[in-house]
């Protein structure tokens, strides 16, 4: 069951203090009014997804592109900084103009968080991938930190593509996946989860239902019935 996600800002992390004393790390989110500004269906586009915009901009409406300005047109409201799309079921298509804010997901409920990680600039194999470094005595002069030898024999005679080695670090998208929603706060339009989620502050968070633990469900589903039709 795909349904729509929700797209958020970062506030930052703290800790949470549980009604049994046990503390746990977090991660505060904010959500803005999320509107369906477009819809894709599988008769007209070849599969069915909801088009969500959010987070409020001075951007001016003559500066948008002309595809988003007739979004934004047709729904009636000023631009915004994001437009985020996801692939969603027959079922869970949304209307155009729909708003969602942060009771679209519950308290303890797992979802999967997509952001862009923090950039480190060009690091190391040591810093980068966990390598161990070259001697730190006999025979080892000014490369204790590098990688050593990266090529192969005469044959194949080259260095393989994705090999590890040094490079810039970070600012890629990254997704966590089975994050557990501790609380929502709905007067101020506030997620509070469990664990941390890549990115700065202030940054970019696009939030969805746990895919694993969808299709864990659906399973031991199937699994229940079978056991119940061989019994029988």
């Amino acid at each position: 069951m795909l349904r729509s996600g929700l797209i958020a800002t970062k506030i930052g992390n703290s800790s949470y203090y549980h009604a049994d004393g046990k503390n746990s790390h977090i991660t505060v989110l904010k959500v803005d009014e999320c509107v369906v500004a477009n819809v894709k269906t599988s008769d007209k586009d070849g599969y069915n997804a909801v088009q969500l915009v959010s987070i409020d901009t001075e951007k001016d409406i003559n500066k948008v592109n002309k595809p988003q300005r007739k979004i934004y047109s047709s729904i009636k409201i000023k631009p915004k900084k994001v437009i985020k799309e996801f692939k969603v079921d027959q079922d869970n298509i949304l209307e155009v103009g729909t708003k969602l804010s942060v009771d679209h997901f519950k308290v303890d409920q797992f979802i999967d968080a997509t952001g862009i990680s923090i950039g480190k600039g060009f690091a190391g194999v040591m810093k980068r991938h966990n390598f161990g470094g070259l001697r730190a005595s006999h025979g080892v002069s000014i490369s204790h930190r590098s990688h050593g030898s990266t090529g192969q024999n005469q044959d194949p005679g080259r260095v393989f593509k994705g090999k590890k080695m040094a490079g810039r670090m970070g600012n890629t998208k990254v997704t966590k996946q089975n994050l557990k929603i501790i609380e929502i706060d709905i007067d101020n339009q506030l997620l509070i989860i469990k664990g941390s989620i890549p990115g700065k502050k202030n940054s970019i968070i696009f939030l969805k239902d746990a895919v694993k633990k969808i299709k864990w469900k659906n399973q031991f589903i199937i699994l229940k019935i079978k056991l119940l039709v061989t019994s029988i």
